[in-house]
C-alpha cells in the first residue's frame, strides 16, 4: 500500500512539474497572468495565440477549461482564420469544462457554470451558463439564493474532504444532502 500511495505521489508531482513547465512557456509567449490564479488540474489555454489570453488576478480555473483565442473554420474557404482576445477580469469563477471563444471579455466578479460555452462577453457582477453562455442572475442574486438554500443545511468541514473520507463520513453527506443539496468548506 505505501509504495501505490508513494508511486502515485511521485507522478502526480511529475504532472503537476510539466504543466507548470508548460504554463511558464505559455507565459514566456505571452500569456499574461494575475496574481493568486488557481488552476485546478488540467486545461487549454490556445498555446499558438496564448498572447491574446488575460486572466486576471484572484481567478479560479476549474478542469477541462479551454481558452481558445482562434477560430481556424473560415480557413479552407476564405484563406484566413479570425483571431481575438479573451479577457478575464479579477476574480473570476471558471467552471469545470468551459470553453471561452475568441473576442471574449468577462467582467470581474464572474460565476461562468460549468459545461459553458462562452461565444460573447459577459458583464461583471453576472452568473452565466449554457451553450451559449447567458447570464442568467446577477452575483448578488445568486449569492443569496445559496445562502437562502443554505438556511439550516449542514456545512461540512475540511474532515469531510476527499483524502478525510471514509465510509461513515460519505454516509453522513448522503444522508445530509438527501434529494437537495449540501455544502462543504
Amino acid at each position: 500500500m505505501k509504495f501505490i500511495t508513494f508511486t502515485k505521489n511521485i507522478i502526480r508531482s511529475i504532472r503537476l512539474r510539466k504543466r507548470d513547465l508548460y504554463l511558464r512557456k505559455l507565459v514566456e509567449r505571452g500569456l499574461s497572468l494575475g496574481d493568486d490564479v488557481e488552476i485546478i488540474d488540467t486545461f487549454f489555454f490556445d498555446p499558438s495565440h496564448c498572447f491574446l489570453i488575460s486572466i486576471g488576478d484572484n481567478c479560479t480555473i476549474c478542469p477541462n477549461v479551454r481558452l481558445i483565442a482562434h477560430d481556424a473554420s473560415t480557413k479552407k474557404t476564405l484563406g484566413y482564420t479570425k483571431i481575438g482576445k479573451i479577457t478575464i477580469q479579477e476574480n473570476c469563477f471558471i467552471g469545470d469544462s468551459t470553453i471561452i471563444l475568441p473576442g471574449v471579455t468577462v467582467g470581474s466578479n464572474t460565476i461562468i457554470g460549468a459545461g459553458s460555452v462562452v461565444t460573447k462577453s459577459i458583464p461583471a457582477y453576472s452568473v452565466a451558463t449554457g451553450n451559449p453562455a447567458t447570464v442568467i442572475c446577477t452575483l448578488d442574486e445568486y449569492l443569496n439564493k445559496i445562502k437562502a438554500l443554505r438556511g439550516s443545511r449542514t456545512v461540512f468541514s475540511e474532515e469531510y474532504w476527499i483524502n478525510n473520507l471514509d465510509v461513515q463520513k460519505r454516509k453522513e453527506i448522503t444522508e445530509s444532502i438527501g434529494d437537495t443539496l449540501s455544502f462543504i468548506v
